[in-house]
């Protein structure tokens, strides 16, 4: 089976971009930065970004190109004979489906705002009885699928390519004019100081871990989603220049979701450590009492929609492409499965807040936080550990030289020698650190 190719460079960036801007910048960051002491989070974050994020997105997209193969396949082309990396092949594969397991269901409760404020009928919306109607859930999470795999199911650069382009460039625009309006509401300087003015007494292990947890989760890093974009790439930009570009385009959105988020709340007097309901029910209030409430909340959820369409598609695909190079599916036949599969799994989500009761860990939580406990806790710190460790292995893995040269092939900013220790003993000791940290702190029950 031949290997598609993205058309542009552009397509390239976007595409790569959708993938890590989505619910993870709108709806989980701020979130997490109002659990975890605003500003100080904030900075943590973006140094998590810098010293964790950009090496490892490197190696991902490092290992895709090199390999021309999805996660389940570019072990096998890279490894030694004997030695086992492709197993994380498997569990990469798996982390997909499991990202996309909750995933599809918080873009389904995203659509449906969209649409009840489109309707004009979104005075009575709640988070709670959102999340306890079983009839909404399956629904729009049926919609979800649909949407996704009915653009999957055409080529990649007619389907993916083109959408996402159009998609990601409307979601940039309408960011920006939503949080200046978020900015000019009344008493919003309590909130921009909050989120912007770090309190370094707020700065503790457990905040380091979720900052950690959080960075990997928005670029979408350790399980492989990243490495199949670059196997769809050639080789004429370098692929640490490339992952700066991305991770500057990601941050932007994530900071900028947080300027219209915190604001509002402080705005309204709402409060800004709601958890996963944040988002819902900080913006369904504000445009429920403000002047052309229905005008700006359509135009939000409606940005919210492609920022968690952006992510669904881009992981999709990945799971799509895993999927065909095993069986050798067309791509028809391939997202006609998965979106089945996708499905079911996503149905324990969508009916755990009713008929499928089920609290993994502590008093309160559900199937979501399992899969994101599976997903963000486990398998996308433990993942890009595996993917770092593969490339600077100069015995057992891909080494050092390799990675450097396919990193570096092409125009852009390089992987210069003096970074070595940083992916050879700075990631993995850190990576390793937080994990073992965030499990002993971790809310068992």
């Amino acid at each position: 089976m031949e290997r598609e190719r993205l058309g542009s460079r552009l397509g390239f960036i976007l595409i790569s971009a959708g993938c890590a801007i989505g619910c993870g910048n709108v709806w989980k960051f701020p979130w997490m930065t109002g659990q975890n002491g605003g500003g100080a989070f904030v900075l943590v974050y973006i140094i998590c970004l810098i010293v964790l994020g950009l090496p490892v997105m490197t190696v991902e997209f490092s290992l895709g190109r090199a390999s021309q193969a999805s996660p389940v396949k570019m072990y096998q082309k890279l490894e030694r004979k004997g030695t086992k990396w492709h197993y994380h092949g498997a569990l990469a594969f798996l982390g997909n489906f499991a990202l996309m397991a909750f995933y599809t269901v918080v873009t389904g409760w995203i659509l449906y705002y969209f649409v009840s404020f489109l309707k004009g009928s979104s005075a009575n919306l709640g988070f709670v009885e959102m999340i306890t109607n079983p009839g909404i859930n399956v629904g729009y999470l049926a919609a979800v699928i649909v949407i996704a795999f009915a653009v999957l199911s055409f080529e990649l650069q007619s389907g993916l390519e083109r959408i996402t382009k159009y998609m990601m460039v409307a979601l940039i625009i309408l960011m920006v004019v939503l949080a200046f309006r978020s900015m000019t509401l009344e008493g919003a300087g309590e909130g921009l100081r909050f989120y912007l003015v770090p309190d370094f007494g707020k700065i503790t292990p457990s905040v380091v871990v979720a900052a950690m947890n959080q960075a990997f989760f928005t670029l979408s890093l350790g399980i492989g989603s990243m490495a199949i974009f670059g196997s769809y790439i050639g080789k004429e930009r370098s692929l640490m220049g490339e992952s700066t570009n991305i991770i500057l385009l990601d941050t932007l959105v994530a900071i900028t979701a947080g300027l219209i988020i915190f604001p509002a709340c402080t705005s309204l007097g709402l409060e800004v450590d709601a958890g996963p309901g944040l988002l819902f029910n900080t913006m369904g209030a504000v445009f429920n009492t403000m002047a052309g409430g229905r005008i700006w909340g359509t135009i939000f959820f409606l940005f919210m929609t492609f920022a968690a369409f952006s992510t669904v598609l881009a992981v999709c695909e990945n799971i799509l492409a895993c999927v065909r190079e095993v069986t050798g599916w067309s791509r028809k036949k391939g997202s006609l499965v998965c979106a089945i599969v996708i499905f079911c799994a996503a149905l324990t989500t969508a009916l755990g807040y009713s008929v499928l009761h089920f609290q993994p860990f502590a008093e309160g939580t559900a199937w979501l936080d399992f899969w994101d406990f599976i997903v963000s806790t486990n398998l996308l710190p433990l993942g890009a550990l595996i993917m770092t460790l593969f490339c600077v292995s100069e015995k057992f893995g891909w080494g050092w030289e390799n990675f450097k040269a396919e990193a570096n092939s092409g125009e852009g900013l390089k992987v210069q020698d003096w970074m070595k220790p940083i992916f050879k003993y700075v990631v993995p000791i850190i990576v390793i650190a937080l994990y073992i940290i965030g499990l002993m702190n971790f809310s068992w029950r």
